[in-house]
């Protein structure tokens, strides 16, 4: 069988290794435009503030890796256009310039995202960057050494982690987002608040609700927004990403911003043609529905299902709880799930609760407090998101929410599900037990 990968990010690589350590007779071509693949995005804060040992650890595979496994591997060459109908795709060597049209029987579609780039006035300017790939990453690890100030535009995870390190490093930076509140889709006004006195305590200039209406040159680049202007060494662009499916988005059903809808088994309306990763949809289990979330950790799991499921469905996609974390001077902030905002925006009803305690007994030496959040659906008591934010590393607190959604736990067996004390950790009723019980207090009110 002659299978066609597009694009190997994350997906694309986890599917082509997938597919041919259970089919090491198939015959994989991967077509890939860079020269690299397996880029860990998630860590270009990190790196450009100083906290990578070494910028090659963060691909965790390689063209050879996947060659040795006996796939195909055709770096820069980017596929021009593709005919499901037909099955065939136009591919064009970047070094050569020479352009073949290939056939196949199953293609899987790979493509990523792009980094939305509005037709903002002066976006052009050499000194406005993103923060995507490779490239992008090297370019403000370059640049940090020499300037000492910068814009960043949206809040989001990309953005907050960034402003922070440029922060932490001495920079003047300012942070703009048109949405009112830092990380304003990924947590409640709870824990951003405390989130934003973060970034107001080590000098960031917040300038929230302002949407970028413009750039202009000169001495130092000028951001222009409906309500002011700031002006910079450099601009950093991170307010989102599309899926980048062009190529197809016309023969296959797809989400409105053209994200490509797949089964159960990442089959796409085609089922000769698999999607994964940024390109593809996900079965967003607190709604029950397909949503578009860009995340590293959905896209590893959907391509090793494109693996399973290559020749015949095999194995079911779980769904995603949208689970993540991020440090931000020193703080997790963690969260598993819908926030009573998401829940809104999604038209889906949600009630919440939010405890602060200690984490651990007082009668130890030192302690700290952790905020934690809960929502749930009132009809059914069904969990559907929680978050957490402390000094201490509650990270996998997430992870155990994410599980009591992917069960369909309600807030009643959450409060009494069995998490062991210990003095060293925590108090002898869990945090997670406890604002368990706050929301059945609430609920049965």
């Amino acid at each position: 069988m002659k299978i066609i990968v597009i694009g190997a990010t994350h997906a694309g690589t986890f599917a082509t290794q997938q597919i041919l350590t259970e089919h090491p007779d198939y015959d994989v071509h991967v077509y890939e435009r860079n020269t690299n693949l397996s880029f860990l995005s998630c860590g270009i804060a990190l790196w450009v503030g100083g906290h990578v040992s070494s910028p090659e650890k963060m691909f965790y595979s390689s063209p050879e890796a996947l060659s040795a496994l006996g796939a195909h591997m055709h770096m820069q060459h980017d596929v021009l256009s593709v005919d499901t109908k037909a099955k065939q795709v136009v591919v064009k060597d970047l070094v050569s310039g020479s352009t073949t049209t290939e056939t196949y029987d199953k293609l899987v579609v790979t493509t990523g995202s792009a980094p939305l780039t509005p037709p903002i006035p002066g976006i052009d300017d050499p000194r406005v960057h993103l923060a995507k790939n490779w490239s992008h990453a090297k370019t403000l690890k370059d640049l940090t050494p020499e300037i000492k100030s910068v814009i960043v535009i949206g809040a989001g995870y990309i953005g907050a982690e960034l402003a922070e390190q440029y922060a932490l490093n001495g920079k003047q930076v300012t942070l703009i987002d048109a949405l009112p509140r830092v990380l304003a889709k990924n947590f409640d006004s709870d824990i951003t608040d405390r989130v934003e006195k973060l970034y107001t305590d080590h000098g960031v200039k917040l300038a929230l609700s302002e949407k970028v209406v413009g750039f202009e040159g000169g001495d130092q680049l000028t951001v222009t927004t409906d309500k002011g202007s700031y002006t910079a060494d450099i601009a950093v662009l991170s307010i989102g990403f599309r899926p980048h499916t062009d190529l197809v988005r016309d023969q296959l059903e797809t989400l409105p911003n053209g994200a490509l809808i797949t089964d159960e088994y990442m089959r796409t309306s085609d089922p000769d043609v698999f999607a994964a990763g940024d390109s593809a949809t996900v079965h967003y289990n607190p709604t029950g529905k397909a949503d578009y979330i860009p995340l590293a950790t959905n896209a590893v799991r959907q391509g090793i299902l494109v693996g399973h499921n290559i020749d015949k469905p095999t194995v079911a996609y779980m769904g995603t709880q949208s689970t993540s974390a991020v440090e931000l001077f020193g703080m997790t902030i963690a969260a598993s799930g819908l926030t009573t905002e998401g829940a809104k925006a999604r038209g889906v009803e949600a009630a919440s609760v939010t405890i602060e305690q200690d984490y651990r007994p007082d009668f130890m030496l030192t302690t700290a407090k952790i905020l934690v959040s809960l929502t749930w659906d009132p009809e059914t008591h069904r969990v559907l998101g929680g978050s957490v934010f402390s000094s201490h590393d509650v990270s996998q607190s997430a992870n155990a929410l994410s599980i009591a959604i992917q069960a369909n736990m309600t807030i009643e067996q959450l409060s009494m599900v069995d998490m062991f004390f210990q003095p060293n950790f925590d108090q002898p009723l869990n945090w997670l037990n406890a604002v368990a019980m706050e929301a059945v207090a609430k609920a049965n009110k």
